[in-house]
């Protein structure tokens, strides 16, 4: 075994923090993909996403036969985030370490919604996701440019500092 650190690095998990939703792929019986919006996930460490199942049967179901996921996620005013390829199982409420697990996504639902399960990703691969802006234009194309595009493109201004 490795005593290397795993791919959720600093960097990643800076921008997963900002980060509202995350789309977990996974793959059916008949190998049709199926894509479906998380918004209560956490990283764990260097190596483990952790995915409440509030409302995912689809999700769950495939991953009982197909382990292998993709999750991604983007910040949305900076334009950059990351997807991570590894592999997923369902760890039931009943499983020996499901408060280990949901501990921080119990935290962020408080009262709102019953977890049936977690979903425990074991990320193997976290590559760059970067509007093509950052590629084509690196020269000229910043983080607050991005953001300030972005602020234009969806309505939303800048808060005050307070006085």
């Amino acid at each position: 075994m490795s005593d290397a650190p795993g791919p959720l690095t600093h960097e990643v998990r800076k921008l997963a923090s900002r980060s509202v939703l995350c789309w977990l792929a996974t793959v059916d019986e008949q190998g049709r993909p199926n894509v479906s919006p998380k918004e209560v996930w956490s990283i764990m460490g260097d190596d483990h996403v952790v995915v409440a199942h509030i409302a995912s049967p689809v999700t769950a179901r495939n991953i009982a036969k197909h382990p292998q996921v993709c999750l991604s996620f983007v910040d949305v005013f900076l334009q950059k985030g990351y997807k991570l390829q590894g592999t997923a199982r369902e760890v039931s409420r009943h499983s020996p370490g499901f408060a280990d697990w949901a501990a921080p996504l119990l935290v962020m639902v408080g009262n709102r919604f019953m977890i049936r399960s977690v979903l425990v990703i074991t990320a193997e691969s976290a590559r760059p996701i970067l509007a093509p802006s950052y590629r084509f234009y690196p020269d000229t194309v910043t983080e607050a440019a991005q953001v300030s595009s972005a602020m234009h493109a969806y309505g939303v201004a800048a808060l005050e500092s307070p006085k």
